[in-house]
């Protein structure tokens, strides 16, 4: 009975299931993995540490358009206008080798997903860096214009605002950072519905407790003022919405086949 329920399986499937591959190839095929990934991190270094100032000019300019008439950004350190353009090229060749970064991942973990994972995890790897990148989107376009426009109206008219190259671009990065997380929250919760970890229902259930934790990791992540909170925790809120709503789909999905 059993020889004949997997003869009914796809034959793809009824592979996965057999073929078993020894520790020590896992570890050597993840290691070519990593090693890929580096290649292709230093590769996209290259070009980009070449245009690494009039990108910093970019990024830093949200809080040039608010800086007053005759204000500039300074560096403290000797070595400071060195190394932050350094440091930045090694942060966007990361971000944007970030697809091949998780095709890697999912080279490496695919030949153990039967088929009809497979067809579910590819739509979910291709949202989840357009989910990132709108997240990267988000706080530039959005949230820093709002945050830097009330850094420097409260800034008592005696002070000179003059801000660090390297600390300006920490600040960022860390923003960056942190609102591309936030806005893989909808995969999260659809990754917690499709493994059977968690239901759409228990999720909303437990809603209480993700808006009071979304304001606490805005409190956390952000600046210690109630617009750039709020701008994180407003919606890191409603992606959960939408990741319970994306949920229950699948969970229907899941039911009817």
């Amino acid at each position: 009975m059993a020889q004949a329920e997997e003869q009914e399986r796809d034959p793809h499937d009824v592979a996965v299931d057999q073929a078993e591959m020894p520790f020590l190839d896992h570890i050597i095929e993840l290691r070519s993995r990593i090693l890929r990934s580096l290649a292709v991190v230093v590769v996209l270094f290259i070009p980009i540490y070449y245009f690494a100032n009039p990108l910093y000019e970019w990024v830093a300019g949200p809080l040039l358009s608010q800086l007053p008439d005759g204000a500039s950004m300074i560096a403290t350190q000797v070595a400071t206008p060195f190394f932050t353009p350094l440091k930045l090229a090694i942060f966007a060749a990361i971000f944007l080798g970030i697809p091949y970064l998780l095709h890697q991942m999912w080279s490496f973990v695919s030949p153990g997903l039967y088929r009809h994972e497979k067809r579910f995890a590819v739509p979910l790897l291709i949202s989840s860096v357009l989910l990132f990148y709108a997240g990267m989107a988000f706080v530039y376009y959005l949230v820093f214009p709002l945050v830097f426009g009330f850094f420097t109206s409260v800034a008592p008219a005696s002070v000179e605002i003059m801000t660090d190259i390297d600390q300006y671009l920490n600040f960022v990065m860390k923003m960056f950072f942190a609102f591309g997380l936030a806005f893989e929250i909808p995969i999260a919760t659809m990754l917690l519905a499709w493994s059977g970890i968690a239901t759409a229902d228990s999720m909303a259930n437990k809603r209480p407790y993700v808006i009071v934790g979304c304001f606490v990791v805005g409190m956390l992540l952000t600046p210690p003022d109630v617009i750039s909170q709020l701008l994180l925790a407003l919606p890191t809120w409603l992606l959960f919405e939408l990741g319970v709503f994306l949920a229950r789909f699948i969970e229907k999905r899941e039911t009817a086949d």
